[in-house]
């Protein structure tokens, strides 16, 4: 039985999709007629993260559409993890919910800069775009030569195939709900104990010997193949369409640390950017009204 959480509330609509042999996972909130509202979970993070903060905006006529990434919550685990795959999945997610109608999306953390690139390739998908604390800028690797490429790529196949090999029959380690809410307390040491025990009773399956979170053992961040989180910041600069950023005030272990003065070179025309104090990386985790209110100020009524 999961356990209630004030404001929390189950998806009014669950189901799956194919994407290209991956079993994609959808989670949706509000009337099945409503406009479409895109919504991007963070890494290692699944869709029912947003089981307080998407009701908010169903409530307001939306229809809330956001699924788990593969490998992620009830989404298929995969042999193969990378960029470019979350960056199809979302494809076929936007095919499904919305056609090739231009519609808002609201991304997280990893899924804040899945929107970035979604956007720099395909721009006809895109109405409005709300990156929340997901615009990576530290660490900025150089460009290197060709010959230097091949090389990293050889390195990064020879790690992801040594990585695969001793993650393919693995399994998370079982616990109580209070011991998988601790684990995550350590990565979101922000957020209240009860929210945390939801968060298992919806992102974790119960065994004989305990529960394990439902993700992927196998999964590293970025997956396979060539990618970095600063390669995100740079697209913003092209985008076609109204982008408003988010940042956050405290540090966390899951969060970019990026500041205003790291994201304003990138702005696009008509862009804007600004910071909520009192909050970390999950800002709708921990203000979801508040969060809600400034990001639907943004995005207008449904439309």
């Amino acid at each position: 039985m999961t356990p209630e959480f004030p404001g929390a509330r189950t998806p009014d609509r669950e189901y799956t999709i194919d994407a290209k042999g991956v079993g994609i996972a959808i989670h949706e909130w509000g009337d099945a007629d409503a406009p479409p509202l895109m919504m991007a979970h963070g890494g290692f993070d699944f869709a029912r993260t947003f089981d307080v903060f998407a009701p908010i905006f169903a409530d307001a006529g939306w229809r809330v559409v956001s699924w788990d990434h593969r490998g992620h919550g009830d989404s298929t685990h995969t042999h193969l993890y990378s960029w470019e795959a979350d960056l199809r999945d979302a494809s076929a997610v936007f095919d499904h919910a919305a056609g090739r109608r231009a519609v808002p999306a609201i991304g997280h953390s990893k899924g804040g800069a899945l929107c970035l690139n979604l956007a720099d390739a395909a721009p006809f998908r895109f109405r409005k775009i709300v990156n929340i604390d997901g615009m990576p800028s530290r660490r900025p690797v150089p460009d290197v030569a060709e010959h230097e490429r091949t090389k990293m790529l050889s390195g990064e196949i020879t790690t992801w195939l040594d990585h695969r090999a001793t993650t393919a029959t693995a399994e998370r380690k079982p616990g109580t709900v209070d011991e998988l809410a601790e684990r995550r307390r350590r990565m979101n040491p922000r957020l209240r104990p009860d929210w945390l025990r939801y968060l298992v009773s919806v992102g974790a399956f119960e065994s004989d010997d305990g529960w394990r979170w439902k993700l992927d053992p196998s999964i590293r961040f970025g997956g396979f193949g060539p990618w970095r989180p600063e390669w995100a910041l740079p697209k913003m600069a092209s985008l076609g369409v109204p982008f408003y950023g988010l940042l956050v005030e405290h540090s966390e272990p899951m969060g970019w640390d990026t500041t205003i003065d790291d994201v304003t070179p990138y702005l696009p025309d008509g862009g804007h950017v600004e910071e909520i104090k009192g909050v970390g990386h999950f800002a709708h985790i921990e203000q979801p009204q508040a969060t809600a209110a400034r990001i639907m100020e943004f995005l207008g009524a449904p439309a």
